[in-house]
């Protein structure tokens, strides 16, 4: 193996293990917790299809989260009244207060990355991270 990418895969490795151990106490799985940031994000008309083509995941996938996230009270089902098959999801007080704390302590992390990297490294730093999920994202796609 090149010893840059050796190099490479070291840092990114240990990069996401630092930006982890904010949230390791949670009681549910990072996953399910993305999928309520996503909901707290975009409201209450939040679709399984949606959270399955911004998380690039399958369907089925989604549906085990929720039913998860749904039995433990962090969610509320709303059937559609036109289709007996769609529903919407939303937020219990439950899941905003997770969210809540569990964001204070990702924006903490961030707001550190960018005291200590200075602006200009900080918005490079995002773009990057931006180029290197879109590659990542057209690789899974193939």
């Amino acid at each position: 193996m090149n010893p840059q990418i050796g190099q490479s895969m070291d840092t990114i490795g240990m990069f996401c293990r630092l930006n982890m151990n904010t949230r390791r106490e949670l009681p549910i799985r990072s996953s399910e917790m993305g999928v309520l940031i996503y909901i707290h994000k975009h409201g209450a008309k939040v679709t399984p299809v949606m959270i399955s083509q911004f998380f690039q995941i399958k369907k089925p996938s989604v549906t085990t989260m929720l039913n998860h996230l749904l039995e433990e009270k962090y969610l509320i089902k709303n059937k559609s009244e036109t289709d007996g098959r769609s529903y919407t999801v939303q937020m219990t007080q439950k899941a905003i207060n997770l969210v809540g704390e569990s964001y204070e302590a990702y924006l903490k992390n961030v707001e550190i990355l960018k005291k200590e990297m200075g602006a200009t490294d900080f918005d490079l730093f995002i773009k990057l991270m931006e180029q290197a999920n879109n590659a990542l994202s057209k690789e899974s796609k193939r």
